[in-house]
């Protein structure tokens, strides 16, 4: 009896304890120290580029040279962020009679469906407009992708663009899943600042 009484104090006072501390949310294991800079935008206007945006402080751009099998075009970048192992590859293409509209969003849906159709374990299409007024499908795929947010915009005449985050890391949306969410809303943030510049739209395919 005695034994029980002892027990039954003891949880008493750890849901006191618990009753009083302050709620918190439970973090992915192998993020506990991981600590987060705060939101801050800069602006991309490089001269001879068909776009502009605006991406985060503490990332970098790179041009890119190549994107898997496929030699880079001259306005293709990566957007790295080193402190999290992310980068934002950015495609883009001049629409024209080799690159037709119709083609160009018929390989956006490819590439977000063949490169994770056996991994995702789900793939949601949105479309979406810009506070612009740039129309665009955003992919948030689930399960362990290579990368689980990626989108394409485009005016239907003359500018399509492509972006995707990756990971220098092994797909694993647990581990990847604070991160992903904080470079998610880089992401969205580059997207909503997305404008077409009229200079050297023309120029190249």
């Amino acid at each position: 009896m005695r034994f029980t009484f002892l027990i039954g104090i003891g949880l008493t006072v750890l849901l006191f304890i618990a009753c009083n501390s302050p709620y918190t949310v439970g973090k992915k294991r192998g993020y506990f120290n991981i600590q987060f800079p705060a939101k801050s935008y800069q602006h991309f206007n490089q001269s001879g580029y068909p776009y502009t945006f605006e991406y985060p402080t503490y990332a970098v751009i790179k041009k890119d040279s190549t994107f898997f099998q496929d030699k880079a075009d001259d306005w293709w970048i990566n957007i790295d962020v080193p402190q999290f192992g992310g980068r934002i590859h950015i495609s883009y293409k001049a629409i024209n009679e080799r690159n037709r509209f119709d083609s160009l969003v018929e390989d956006g849906f490819k590439m977000a469906y063949r490169q994770h159709i056996n991994m995702a374990t789900g793939i949601q299409d949105s479309l979406f407009t810009t506070p612009s007024g740039i129309k665009g499908i955003y992919f948030n795929l689930g399960g362990n992708t290579a990368t689980a947010n990626q989108f394409f915009v485009t005016d239907s005449t003359k500018n399509f663009l492509r972006g995707a985050l990756y990971f220098d890391a092994t797909p694993n949306a647990d581990s990847l899943g604070v991160v992903n969410e904080f470079l998610k809303k880089d992401l969205l943030h580059l997207i909503n600042t997305l404008q077409w510049r009229a200079a050297a739209t023309d120029k190249k395919s």
